[in-house]
């Protein structure tokens, strides 16, 4: 969204010293990268993404959560590292045929492999969380597999690895200690297939951190803890002390993988990150503090108290921009935790490789007109109701939560936030601001303060990415390639 507003901090201002130490961080650690999803609904084109963000903020690595033909086009080149994301609903086709998995890698990573430096293929979006269930288990391993076979065939294993990224809830149990963490009894079955895979191949063990669920379940535990910051008071476990969330979970997964005999295994950091908007804690001023605590600590490479000065080989700050169809089934910040906004707006400031300078922003932004639709409050509003409920099950009212940006808004100023939400992801198309007569068409900005109406940005070539019709595509193309 446009931002016609200085921010002003929806928490309690950070304190002067951490602050201070925000604005002179240390450089990162040399593996440090970010995720960039595509789960928007006007997506800033590929093209100027790298352009204006990735490479004039020194970005080392970029994980993209699907195989994106604009962004691997737009990669090509630039020598930033890449890990390209297998989404879950491509595991079964990708486990039941090896031509599948073989077109899958011809044309997601042969075709681009002159010009991408291909790190890492991440089979599976989270495939072990537990809101999942048994879903997408049974595929996860044979995928991985296959296209590993795909890649061998293909003569690129030795230039990247398969991984198989696993949520932080499939190893920790609901005791704090990390001495006592082990693999949930649901996904043993699994993980005696999938950890001797990945050592078979000398691949790290990929882990998804998130912080901000641990706090909320946790209630414990002091926001300090999550944050890195100096007066959190430790953890103790044995000999070993924890003073904050990321090494605990790193030390926890160390103890599941040692239980299950790989206590040497590599680990890569699939994700971390802190979201910004959607929950009660969930702001720019929290965010910074947690990612430049994360960026830092991971700079001084102390490593944990189980792995003293032998931190994860790579971690991927979580993520690059917002995502307002992303799923919100864990919480409905999970559509905020863009270090950017959608249209490439930094929010905070972290360094991402740029040392102390302030991030680069997206330039010369295509917005669409500068028009917003509003509850039209001289109409009758006593069936506002269905009409606000319609708007935001196909559009993005995460901001209306409880604790979050636009929380404040009231009636009817939160039916107005819903209405224009649903019209600038239609394009601003007249019929999707009619709401049965309640929608009016304003030029008026109706920003209040910190709760931002979106101004959408124009459609592009540069899309979202359906798992669905990357399905058909495989079909298709295992068609095609069984041919050739």
């Amino acid at each position: 969204m446009r931002r016609r507003h200085p921010l002003r901090p929806r928490a309690p201002a950070l304190p002067l010293l951490l602050f201070l130490a925000v604005a002179v961080a240390p450089p990162p650690a040399a593996a440090v990268g970010v995720n960039w999803g595509f789960a928007a609904s006007h997506p800033l084109p590929a093209a100027q993404v790298v352009r204006d963000l990735l490479l004039p903020n020194s970005v080392p690595r970029v994980r993209l959560s699907a195989a994106s033909p604009d962004a691997l086009t737009a990669l090509a080149g630039t020598r930033i590292a890449v890990t390209v994301g297998v989404p879950n609903e491509l595991l079964r086709p990708l486990a039941s045929s090896r031509k599948a998995a073989a077109a899958w890698v011809h044309d997601n990573v042969t075709r681009y492999a002159s010009g991408v430096l291909f790190e890492f293929i991440a089979v599976g979006d989270d495939p072990f969380l537990l809101n999942h269930g048994q879903q997408f288990q049974p595929f996860v391993v044979r995928a991985a597999a296959n296209i590993q076979r795909a890649l061998d065939d293909a003569k690129l294993s030795s230039k990247m690895k398969v991984v198989v990224p696993c949520s932080s809830d499939a190893y920790q149990n609901t005791s704090t200690l990390p001495s006592k963490a082990y693999f949930r009894p649901d996904v043993n079955k699994t993980m005696v297939e999938l950890l001797p895979f990945l050592a078979n191949h000398s691949s790290p063990f990929m882990v998804e951190l998130n912080p901000i669920l641990s706090f909320q379940q946790k209630k414990n535990i002091s926001l300090d803890y999550y944050l890195f910051q100096l007066m959190s008071r430790p953890i103790s476990d044995g000999h070993n002390k924890y003073d904050n969330y990321f090494d605990a979970s790193i030390d926890a997964l160390v103890t599941a993988l040692t239980k299950a005999g790989f206590s040497d295994m590599d680990i890569i950091v699939g994700r971390a990150g802190w979201p910004t908007d959607g929950a009660v804690n969930a702001t720019s001023a929290i965010a910074q503090s947690f990612m430049t605590g994360l960026v830092n600590h991971l700079a001084r490479k102390s490593g944990t108290p189980l792995r003293p000065k032998f931190a994860p080989t790579e971690t991927y700050l979580y993520s690059l921009l917002d995502e307002d169809q992303h799923s919100i089934a864990t919480g409905s910040y999970d559509r905020h935790y863009g270090i950017f906004t959608f249209d490439g707006q930094a929010k905070y400031h972290v360094n991402l490789g740029q040392g102390p300078m302030a991030l680069k922003n997206a330039l010369d932004v295509d917005y669409l007109p500068s028009k917003w639709c509003v509850v039209d409050n001289n109409k009758d509003l006593s069936n506002v109701s269905s009409s606000f409920s319609a708007a935001c099950s196909n559009a993005d009212c995460t901001a209306l939560s409880t604790g979050c940006s636009c929380a404040g808004l009231g009636w009817p100023g939160n039916v107005s936030f819903a209405f224009n939400s649903y019209y600038q992801q239609h394009d601003q198309s007249e019929e999707s601001c009619s709401f049965n007569g309640l929608g009016l068409i304003t030029t008026v900005d109706p920003s209040v303060d910190n709760c931002l109406f979106a101004l959408a940005i124009r459609a592009s070539a540069a899309t979202s990415f359906h798992p669905t019709f990357a399905v058909l595509w495989i079909l298709v193309s295992v068609c095609i390639y069984s041919l050739v």
